[in-house]
């Protein structure tokens, strides 16, 4: 049956945005940054959907995971644990802004203010509503416990923002520093930990910045032009896929690359060597797969989509496990649902659990809605060195915008192509050099026109 006039007009209306986007964005802009941004976020975001689960019981709620009564299921962790490639892309992304910076006559003062500002807008936007929502479920009489599984299920993000706020403020520092040497730091500690059973508790620790200080120096040897040539990701790939496959085999680390309740080792929470040398090869497989990246985002659809993705990867990341709450508790008074509220002991489990997950999507989607504007910023003032400057004048400094027909995170929604819509910067987001780089992903400036 042939499409309705109207489904015709929103596809042409969406090609029409993506080839907008497409057209505006530099040639210098490396797609592939983006692209493995895009994935990594997602990736994050599909495994926590996949294995969290809160279980109804006796009037309140507690986390459980599949892979605790499904060991066989550790694979879905090795896909989508990705926090690596996102250290990667972030080391990468930070180096190369900061130099830009410098270039441009920045300090590191105002060169880490942009940043930082850019991670913590959308933080506190979810600290004030969690603590509206802690203080209501307190005052209605919820279980304790239930309050605090939900709380911390909706701040457990936060560590990671935590450890990516310090590397980038330690960038000026760690920029040349090899990744032998964080590595290092995790090999003995775990010598320490788990083979000598020596030190304090609190040992283990250590490898919470030394850990991802790995993949973060891999960006930076990345920006200096280290990594180019595809044996380095070779060379890593086969090293991080070998030394993980032997310290899971012959070591005794948990082939889960997650952190599963009631385990006695947790590969996440402190990060172990058998994490660190898993991220090796994922950064490894990143690196190869960066020419294919680049050719696949230039086509437009496709790269419309990941620049979407980016300009609201905070919101994306931060809320998405408020929207599994949110989907299990609106609909409690349904009853105990399979795949929502039931225990995960089964395959039947995680059929119903996919059937979920355009759920989860959908409340993310209304989430990203209310919120991501929080992250994407807006016009205004702002001082530097003791003087107001308009936001507008900075960005147009060396930045490109682009109109987009009702923005890129409204493509799929687009109308009549020809309708005027907000503005959204696509330009050095990533750090290109000679551009203009605002954070992490690009921003959104309200009321701009070119």
């Amino acid at each position: 049956m042939a499409d309705s006039p109207a489904k015709k007009g929103r596809w042409q209306a969406v090609r029409h945005g993506a080839r907008r986007v497409d057209e505006a964005t530099p040639d210098s802009r490396d797609r592939a940054v983006d692209a493995l941004r895009a994935c990594a976020i997602l990736g994050v975001v599909l495994g926590h959907w996949l294995v969290t689960a809160l279980v109804a019981h006796d009037g309140g709620l507690y986390t459980a995971s599949p892979l605790g009564r499904m060991p066989w299921l550790a694979p879905i962790s090795w896909i989508f644990q990705t926090l690596a490639v996102f250290f990667l892309v972030g080391g990468h992304v930070a180096t190369k802004s900061l130099a830009s910076a410098r270039a441009r006559g920045l300090t590191y003062g105002q060169w880490l203010r942009a940043r930082l500002g850019r991670l913590a807008r959308p933080v506190l936007a979810l600290l004030c509503l969690w603590a509206v929502v802690t203080a209501g479920l307190l005052l209605t009489g919820a279980p304790a416990d239930t309050v605090h599984t939900l709380v911390k299920l909706a701040l457990s993000p936060l560590w990671f923002l935590l450890v990516l706020a310090a590397l980038t403020a330690a960038t000026p520092l760690v920029a040349r520093l090899h990744p032998l040497w964080p590595l290092a730091v995790v090999l003995h500690v775990d010598v320490l930990r788990f083979g000598l059973h020596l030190g304090p508790s609190w040992l283990g620790w250590a490898n919470l910045p030394a850990g991802w200080l790995v993949p973060y120096t891999l960006g930076a040897a990345w920006t200096r032009g280290e990594l180019d040539t595809r044996r380095a990701g070779r060379v890593l790939l086969v090293f991080g896929t070998t030394a993980t496959v032997g310290l899971v085999h012959w070591a005794g680390y948990p082939a889960a690359m997650v952190g599963v309740p009631g385990a006695a080792i947790s590969n996440l929470d402190p990060p172990t060597l058998a994490a660190v040398t898993f991220g090796l090869a994922q950064c490894g497989l990143a690196l190869l797969l960066r020419d294919r990246l680049r050719r696949a985002m230039r086509r437009p659809l496709p790269w419309a989509a990941v620049a979407t993705v980016n300009l609201s990867a905070m919101t994306i990341f931060l809320w998405h496990q408020t929207a599994l709450m949110a989907t299990t508790a609106a609909t409690l008074p349904a009853g105990r649902l399979p795949g929502l509220h039931t225990a995960p002991d089964g395959p039947a489990w995680i059929a119903a659990r996919l059937g979920w997950l355009p759920v989860f999507a959908l409340v993310l989607t209304v989430c990203w809605g209310a919120f991501r504007s929080h992250e994407q910023g807006g016009g205004g003032r702002r001082r530097v060195r003791g003087r107001l400057v308009w936001r507008r004048r900075v960005r147009e400094r060396r930045s490109r915008v682009v109109r987009v027909h009702r923005g890129v995170g409204r493509i799929a929604q687009a109308g009549r192509p020809g309708r005027r819509g907000r503005v959204v910067r696509v330009g050095h987001a990533n750090g290109a050099a000679g551009g203009e780089d605002t954070g992490a992903v690009p921003r959104v400036p309200r009321g701009h026109r070119v």
